[in-house]
């Protein structure tokens, strides 16, 4: 019920706009986001690799409506890495990037317009010499997302693409996607999806992880495993090992700001992490979906707000 609310206010312009106004709510936000502007991205993004990790970043933005919003934010996007290439971060950090942002959701054209953006960001990150990650937003996106990633995956087979567990669809996805070279990262996915399309209980969903896990982990690709759960950190680290993976097959993928502990054990054992970094100035979205994960998190902006002044 809780995750419900906050998914729901997540959505919520009246929400959103007192939660934006109180000034407890940036400090918290910057445990979780880098900053504003691009700046504060690379500064983070260097800091973390000097750390042993490899970085995603992700400028926020969704749901763009309009198409100089998906140009501006292909511009963005392009300007990033551009900017990664002449600080010398390009060769640990890759982006991620939402089709939302880039027009899929333009009611004519939506998925061409995402896919046309979409091809000049990964032109550009080859010739930045890093790579893309597509983002998956919910399930009303996902034949759309997987489509612009096969038609994008001729010219760029490195292209990474996001998978839900969550969803009931994931274990077909996944074997579709197993195959050489396919960069996969697994999530449990942080939407409210209908019964209809999806497992609802956090039992269903770890276990829907871990069959998930267990094919790509099998295939002849790179699974870039999302995941901050200790078990399922544990399973990942016993299903490597049955199929015969030295570190540096897969990867552990966490998000900026949560379990750094754990994040720094890894990395410490040898595991390739990579710490998904958002910046930018739209980050609600975001920010309420990391609270609606985990209760701890409520419980630290909660606080904020109790002690703010």
């Amino acid at each position: 019920m809780l995750r419900r609310t906050l998914m729901a206010a997540s959505r919520s312009t009246g929400v959103r706009k007192a939660v934006e106004t109180v000034p407890a709510s940036r400090r918290v936000v910057a445990r979780f986001i880098a900053g504003t502007r691009t700046e504060d991205a690379l500064h983070a993004a260097r800091h973390l690799m000097a750390e042993g990790f490899a970085v995603s970043l992700d400028r926020l933005g969704e749901n763009t409506r309009d198409r100089a919003g998906a140009e501006a934010a292909r511009t963005a996007c392009t300007d990033l890495l551009r900017a990664l290439a002449r600080t010398g971060l390009a060769a640990r950090t890759e982006i991620s990037v939402k089709l939302s942002a880039l027009g899929q959701l333009l009611p004519r054209d939506g998925q061409r317009t995402a896919l046309d953006n979409a091809r000049a960001v990964c032109e550009a990150a080859r010739a930045a010499g890093t790579t893309v990650t597509l983002d998956m937003e919910d399930h009303t996106t996902t034949d759309s997302t997987l489509a612009v990633a096969r038609a994008l995956r001729e010219d760029f087979p490195d292209l990474g693409v996001v998978l839900q567990s969550a969803l009931l669809r994931t274990e077909g996805d996944c074997r579709d996607l197993a195959g050489p070279g396919s960069r996969v990262r697994l999530c449990k996915g942080a939407y409210d999806e209908p019964a209809s399309v999806a497992h609802r209980t956090r039992r269903e969903i770890d276990l829907a992880y871990v069959r998930c896990l267990g094919i790509l982990m099998a295939g002849r690709g790179y699974p870039m495993v999302a995941t901050h759960d200790p078990r399922l950190i544990r399973i990942t680290k016993a299903l490597a090992r049955g199929h015969g993976r030295a570190p540096g097959t897969y990867e552990h993928q966490m998000l900026y700001g949560i379990r750094p502990e754990e994040q720094l054990r890894l990395a410490a054992a040898g595991e390739t992490v990579r710490i998904y970094l958002p910046y930018g100035d739209d980050w609600y979205g975001y920010f309420m979906r990391r609270l609606a994960e985990r209760p701890a998190n409520l419980v630290f902006f909660l606080r904020a707000l109790a002690t703010r002044g």
